[in-house]
């Protein structure tokens, strides 16, 4: 038992998959931090990260280039967005309707075009391989954790910019404002509106970039439904991330890391049934809900603001 241990949780590569499989929730989970801060629940945020696996393996597929299918990615993600945008900031309808039905809009739009398109067959994209750092890829523990992707270095320095633009800038404070208290904002001369609508946006552009890991790196493929509850798991990681793209990221890597286990379990053949292996990760996100519950959360966060 103890070596099954050591051999399962002592392991350079267990560490690199973890970081791996949590880059693409961190990515989303910055940009559902924007839209919280905002005030605007993103539940639909499964469906912007499977639009977005979507489109990045559409524009792979075109053009042979995974940075089109990155670029791709990004615009299926907006567009998602700009419909949860219009019905719950607009419109005001129920944030956590327009979420939930956004989901299951995504997955049947998601499967019927990738049917269309590449039939019942499983396309081979052209993915991102992992970079070798020069210099650093030799060493012995450090270099097997920093061979990841270029769009993951990409997230990496997401975290900090993101951190500086919502605690150190005018457009930053205006969103934290309207989050907390609209009305006063909108005294101020702050569009809550236009505010809330550019935070769903960006995240919408950041789930559809954290959808295209599924298809562009981690598979090099599009499978239906691929996402499988990852938006979820996100909306645990900034409930435990209390709200700081920091400790958010932080967050993202511990699920990572337990996503990691689950699978790493399954090949060594610990004996545990593989199906409680694969729930372990949504187990967790359980528990992070009952444990985290909404402190720390925006004051107005799911309220919708009409303004007389």
């Amino acid at each position: 038992m103890l070596e099954i241990l050591s051999r399962l949780l002592l392991s350079v590569d267990l560490f690199a998959t973890g970081i791996r499989l949590g880059t693409p929730l961190m990515c989303a989970g910055v940009g559902e931090i924007a839209s919280e801060r905002a005030g605007v629940v993103n539940v639909g945020l499964e469906g912007m990260m499977l639009c977005g696996a979507l489109g990045g393996a559409l524009g792979a597929y075109a053009t042979g280039s995974p940075w089109t299918g990155l670029l791709s990615a990004v615009a299926a993600g907006l567009l998602a967005a700009a419909l949860q945008a219009f019905f719950s900031v607009i419109l005001a309808v129920d944030q956590v309707i327009v979420g939930v039905g956004l989901n299951v809009g995504s997955l049947g739009v998601t499967t019927y075009a990738a049917r269309v398109v590449f039939g019942m067959e499983k396309p081979q994209l052209a993915g991102f391989a992992p970079i070798q750092v020069p210099g650093l890829s030799d060493l012995p523990i450090v270099g097997g954790l920093l061979a990841q992707s270029a769009p993951a270095y990409l997230v990496y320095l997401l975290v900090p910019v993101a951190t500086f633009i919502l605690l150190r800038t005018r457009w930053g404070l205006a969103l934290r404002a309207v989050g907390e208290h609209p009305e006063a904002a909108a005294s101020a001369g702050i569009s809550v509106a236009r505010t809330r609508c550019l935070a769903v946006l960006l995240c919408g552009a950041l789930a559809g970039l954290a959808g295209s890991f599924f298809s562009l790196v981690q598979l090099s493929t599009f499978v239906e439904s691929m996402t499988g509850g990852r938006g979820f798991i996100v909306l645990a990681v900034v409930i435990v991330g209390r709200w700081s793209p920091w400790r958010a990221a932080l967050a993202a890597l511990l699920f990572g890391a337990l996503d990691a286990v689950a699978l790493r379990a399954q090949a060594l053949s610990v004996g545990l049934p593989y199906q409680l292996l694969l729930a372990l990760p949504y187990l967790a996100t359980l528990v992070a809900y009952g444990v985290s519950g909404r402190a720390g959360a925006p004051a107005a966060l799911g309220q919708a603001f009409i303004r007389d």
